[in-house]
């Protein structure tokens, strides 16, 4: 639907160009026969402000152009004006795109005004990732009490797919193994392990573990 996607990213010029068609038909004929005119005007302005360029930052993150899903994000000057669910994404994008720059009072900050707006199904959608997210955070700061927290509110919120979720497990296990609750530790282990990820990164850290977990009392 790339013809669609072109709309999206000029609709505010589109917008603008039709409206000014508008005034011109009005002032040379009547209100009626501009109408449609002024309808599809408003519509595309509203939607601009409304709505912003969400889907065009989701094809640019789904390609792995983070730097032009960053310019997407940053063409958005007037956040405060998207509608409640769409701001939510809003800032849950800002926030990962902060955590890649390794920004992370930046990604917090973000990610928790997205949390804080609440409502609606994009926004539930996003609460489970959203909060392990801001778990990771948490241990990348060593605050183990709040990353504990995060982790487990995530895992009711709900995790998009096993990836996640075995990542929360193994962030769990090391929290125990940290607090020395190892019965607890090899618990989270065997849970994150029997999801049988595929990511490298988790699959790498499954093996670390699994090096020294069974040496473990409990």
């Amino acid at each position: 639907m790339s013809w669609y996607n072109t709309l999206i990213r000029y609709r505010l010029w589109i917008g603008l160009a039709l409206l000014a068609l508008a005034i011109f038909v009005h002032m040379e004929t009547s209100f009626w026969p501009s109408f449609i005119l002024y309808l599809i005007a408003v519509i595309l302005i509203l939607g601009h402000f409304l709505l912003g360029p969400m889907r065009l930052i989701q094809v640019a993150m789904e390609e792995g152009d983070l730097e032009g899903a960053k310019k997407i994000v940053d063409s958005i000057k007037f956040p405060g004006l998207l509608i409640k669910p769409v701001r939510s994404v809003y800032y849950t994008l800002q926030g990962n795109l902060a955590m890649m720059n390794q920004d992370f009072d930046k990604a917090e900050k973000h990610m928790k005004k997205g949390l804080e707006l609440g409502g609606g199904s994009l926004t539930k959608q996003a609460e489970g990732p959203n909060k392990l997210q801001l778990g990771m955070l948490s241990l990348q700061k060593g605050d183990f009490k709040q990353a504990e927290s995060y982790i487990r509110q995530a895992l009711r919120a709900g995790l998009p797919d096993k990836e996640n979720e075995s990542a929360a497990y193994l962030q769990l296990c090391s929290i125990m193994m940290n607090k020395r609750e190892f019965r607890a530790a090899k618990d989270y282990f065997r849970k994150a392990k029997a999801l049988k990820p595929t990511t490298p990164q988790i699959v790498d850290q499954i093996k670390q573990i699994e090096k020294y977990i069974a040496r473990m009392p409990g």
